[in-house]
């Protein structure tokens, strides 16, 4: 790219998708239109009309180098620091998985389970493995009735969810981020009382193959779970119904592969009702699981 202050960000955007694209990257139009707005501070609408201003030396080289990291690889949202989540404009970087639309759908399956069991009540939910809080900052400010629980057994990933609930304003006092291995980061006071548990945990196996830019940046253990890559989820629906109130609920993301031996688990570990919805690509997506009433 060409260096200096007297170039408009039209060039500019011209000389990183040219870039990208000897790169080989797959995007390179949307990829440098999503750096150039991140240099520049102009986003949608507000980069149209200023494309030709003339970028400062200090854009000129912020984009450069974000140009030169999404050359070698590393995925955009690292690049650019943020990605976009169900409204929420998040902190992403390695420390985290990137959120993806498919944890997308595990919100809204939640939110739909909260709607069925407690209406618009005041209602406890639990977000296992937060990562960048992507799970439980969605439910704190879309259902104003809540009070949620975060944990994560990484002190890393527990730093950029407390960065970005630092984001979300008001919702934010109904947050409570712990960090510790799956339930057993909870108080006990909770067992018994909670309306919903909500987690992406890892669940792929060891020796599965990972896209490059998946493997070469995510953090592997927010990935890859164990040799069967059941691991968790079978810890998570084992453990569940202790911490669930009566005809709560359990939403938990996992491979397709994996379906029907979660169902068969969960029906083993006492829940009333099991099913499992898909993804937008209508593959098997994320386990529904329901306590029944206490006896």
């Amino acid at each position: 790219m060409t260096s200096g202050a007297t170039l408009s960000w039209r060039v500019l955007l011209a000389e990183a998708r040219d870039a990208l694209e000897e790169a080989g990257l797959g995007c390179p139009e949307v990829d440098a239109r999503r750096l150039v707005e991140r240099a520049s501070g102009l986003e949608g609408s507000e980069l149209v009309l200023g494309l030709d201003r003339q970028a400062s030396r200090r854009g000129v080289a912020h984009l450069e180098g974000m140009v030169e990291r999404r050359r070698t690889g590393e995925p955009l949202q690292y690049v650019v620091g943020r990605w976009g989540f169900r409204g929420l404009d998040l902190l992403v970087d390695r420390r985290v998985l990137i959120p993806r639309p498919e944890t997308e759908q595990v919100v809204e399956l939640a939110l739909a389970e909260l709607a069925r069991t407690v209406g618009n009540g005041s209602c406890t939910v639990v977000d296992l493995g937060t990562g960048s809080g992507a799970i439980a900052l969605s439910v704190a400010v879309e259902v104003m009735s809540s009070q949620v629980w975060a944990s994560d057994v990484s002190a890393s990933a527990l730093a950029v969810a407390r960065a970005n609930l630092a984001g979300i304003g008001r919702p934010g006092a109904r947050v409570r981020l712990v960090e510790g291995d799956w339930f057993a980061a909870l108080p006990p006071g909770l067992a018994g009382r909670v309306d919903l548990v909500v987690a992406n945990p890892p669940y792929v196996a060891e020796g599965d193959g990972l896209p490059v830019e998946v493997a070469g940046w995510e953090p592997e253990e927010a990935l890859v779970a164990g040799p069967a890559g059941t691991e968790h989820l079978e810890r998570i629906v084992a453990e569940a119904p202790v911490w669930l109130a009566p005809r709560g609920s359990l939403v938990l993301e996992l491979a397709p592969h994996q379906a029907a031996e979660m169902v068969a688990a969960a029906g083993a570990a006492g829940f009333a009702h099991v099913e499992v919805r898909p993804d937008l690509a209508g593959r098997d997506r994320v386990l529904v699981a329901r306590a029944g009433p206490r006896r």
